[in-house]
Parts: C-alpha cells; sequence; structure tokens
C-alpha cells in the first residue's frame, strides 16, 4: 500500500505521539594523542645541508694538511745551515805570439775524482794584495812564467762545497803578455804546463767560466 496510509511493518502513524525520533550524534572532540618516547624521525638532509657539511669536512682535511705543512716547514727551519765562505782570487790569459798564430797558457791539475783538468792559472788574493799584483804572482807562482797586465777580462763568480763549507767564490781575470820565465819553476801543485792555439784552448779548458773568460780574450786579441 501507498505510504500516507501509514508505516509499514506495524509502525505507528503520522499523527501519533509515539513517532521515534533520530538522535544526533554529538561531534566527538578531537583528542590530543598521548605522549610517546619514541623520538621523532630525522629530518632528510637537504643538497645545502649536504654541501656544508662536505664544506666543513674539506676545511678540516686542509687544516690539517696545513698543519703538516707547518710542521715540516718548522723542522726544515730547525735543521742546522750549512757553513759558507766567502773567496776571492785572481788568475790570468797569458798569451805569446807567433807570427799570427795566437797561443795561450794552460795549466792541469788533478780534480778530487782523480781527473785531469786544463784550466787558467789563478790563486787567493793576500793580505794589502791587489787584484792585479795576485794575478801575476800565481801566474809565475803555478807555471814557471813572467807576465805583464795590458788588460782586465771581468771575473767569474761560482760556488762548491768542500769539507762541508759552502764556498762562494769570485776571480778576477787579468789578459796577461807573455815576456819571460821558464814552466819548470813552477809549483808542484801543476802537473802539466802546455802553451794551445787559441782555438785549441777554447775547448780543453775544462770549466765554463773559464771558457767565457778565454772568449773575451780571444775578442781583445783578434
Amino acid at each position: 500500500m501507498g505510504e500516507a496510509g501509514g508505516a509499514p511493518n506495524g509502525g505507528v502513524g503520522a499523527g501519533g505521539g509515539g513517532a521515534k525520533r533520530r538522535r544526533r550524534r554529538r561531534p566527538t572532540r578531537a583528542t590530543a594523542p598521548a605522549p610517546t618516547d619514541t623520538p621523532a624521525p630525522e629530518a632528510k638532509k637537504t643538497g645545502e645541508d649536504r654541501g656544508s657539511s662536505k664544506k666543513r669536512g674539506s676545511a678540516r682535511k686542509r687544516g690539517s694538511g696545513q698543519g703538516k705543512k707547518s710542521q715540516k716547514r718548522q723542522k726544515s727551519r730547525k735543521a742546522p745551515a750549512v757553513p759558507t765562505k766567502r773567496e776571492i782570487s785572481a788568475g790570468g790569459v797569458v798569451y805569446r805570439r807567433d807570427g799570427e798564430q795566437i797561443e795561450v797558457v794552460l795549466a792541469s791539475r788533478r780534480t778530487r775524482r782523480g781527473e785531469l783538468a786544463w784550466g787558467l792559472a789563478k790563486g787567493g788574493i793576500e793580505d794589502e794584495e791587489s787584484p792585479e799584483d795576485a794575478a801575476i804572482r800565481e801566474v809565475r807562482e803555478e807555471t814557471g812564467l813572467l807576465a805583464e797586465i795590458e788588460a782586465s777580462l771581468g771575473e767569474t763568480r761560482y760556488f762548491y762545497v768542500w769539507e762541508n763549507v759552502r764556498i762562494r767564490k769570485t776571480v778576477h781575470f787579468f789578459l796577461m803578455r807573455h815576456t819571460g820565465g821558464d814552466i819548470e819553476d813552477r809549483d808542484d801543485e801543476m802537473e802539466e804546463i802546455r802553451w794551445f792555439s787559441l782555438e785549441r784552448a777554447l775547448k780543453r779548458a775544462a770549466y765554463r767560466g773559464e771558457r767565457d773568460v778565454l772568449g773575451r780574450a780571444a775578442e781583445r786579441l783578434r
């Protein structure tokens, strides 16, 4: 039957006072979750955070590297320095002419290794002695020859180590004309004294600095 005639299944009609009303549910109040001892999960590191952490790590590495370098520098500073000594010597290029041929004197001596080295006569300047006087004296002592100074050929500078002492040496050289003497009157320090053509002497001289001096002498003599 239609719904206007009454409620089905024995229900009370619309005009009856016993009609049931639906109860409205009261909204439940949200309650805060009970506190727990479990820590909250860590937030993920962003790229910026990771970059800063890398920078801090690299900075620590650089700091440690710099610390090691500074320690090495301190150790090197504490190392005992090799003593240095300065010496000033003088010598000469002694020459003679035979017609158009120019010859110069070279003296040979043994090196510390026992090798024979050809070079110019030279030696230390004594107290109250000029470089010119020292050059004349050294030529006479080492070669047995007498010679007169004609011009300065400049100087050479070099260093070497002798008995754990660093020697810084300066040698003044002069162009000297042969005037006499005998090579047999030389010191025993020299093994042999020999006249060489200027071109040959430039090749036989053992030391580069003295070859340069011979080159300057050749420019003046030619």
